[in-house]
């Protein structure tokens, strides 16, 4: 589509890197939102924002690197071309675990609200990081003879050109959004701390699965040679967020009587 926003005077704004700044920005309004409503101190909460943006870029660009080691040993300083797309969500997520669970061991802030908070925050992120996937090309889709495939013209798409594709992109933006409208209207009707991220959890997770099956670009290693990584991922995290809501519900059913 689009991979570069514009180049003026040698100044070059790449779309899916303006993307991913919008992200970050949506995510810290609606996270410092939230915060206030839940009485939490927000310029803590921003500290922590920001920490985890920094280990989500890593994190996330450090799993697309593991996953595709062969194309990065022949061209080692691509590692940091970032703009181009490959940022994998399951190693940011990971990454910015890590940090947060280190940041509220020095600083103690409530973590089911936290959690709650991140649940709000991230698929709004998400939706905007993706349309900046589109516009880049990468995290594109197979072949597709439907009405609303979608045709990459630009020389410098990550896509394959003149190919009919699935619009894999669109489909993730569009189902991170409904993530966002589902946990944004229900949170106001929480049974308990920690219900929203769960939700968000396993609703990604089987989401994600499902439109793993529409890509077309290189999943890297195959789970018993039918599930990607990310598949694999999901719907392990998926499988223990279910698990958890059950168990979260039934204490606190049981706390309430």
């Amino acid at each position: 589509m689009h991979p570069v926003l514009f180049d003026f005077g040698g100044l070059t704004i790449h779309t899916y890197g303006f993307f991913i700044a919008l992200a970050v920005l949506a995510g810290m309004v609606v996270a410092r939102h939230e915060a206030l409503r839940l009485g939490i101190d927000a310029d803590k909460v921003m500290d922590v924002f920001f920490y985890v943006v920094i280990a989500a870029i890593v994190g996330s660009r450090l799993f697309y690197v593991l996953t595709n080691l062969e194309f990065f040993r022949s061209a080692p300083l691509d590692v940091f071309k970032i703009w181009n797309g490959g940022l994998v969500f399951y190693g940011g997520f990971i990454g910015a675990l890590i940090v947060v669970v280190i940041y509220l061991k020095i600083n103690p802030l409530p973590l089911g609200k936290m959690a709650d908070i991140t649940a709000i925050a991230l698929p709004l992120g998400q939706t905007l990081g993706r349309i900046g996937c589109f516009f880049a090309g990468c995290c594109y889709g197979k072949t597709c003879h439907r009405p609303w495939g979608v045709i990459f013209e630009n020389p410098d798409s990550l896509a394959p050109l003149y190919v009919q594709v699935h619009p894999t992109q669109l489909y993730s933006a569009a189902s991170n959004f409904l993530i966002f409208l589902l946990i944004f209207s229900f949170r106001r009707f929480k049974k308990f701390d920690g219900q929203l991220f769960w939700i968000y959890i396993a609703t990604y997770g089987i989401t994600r699965s499902i439109i793993e099956i529409f890509r077309g670009d290189d999943r890297g290693i195959t789970i018993l040679h039918t599930f990607s990584i990310s598949q694999a991922i999901g719907l392990s995290f998926a499988a223990i967020a279910i698990l958890m809501l059950i168990i979260l519900g039934i204490k606190n059913s049981s706390k309430n009587a």
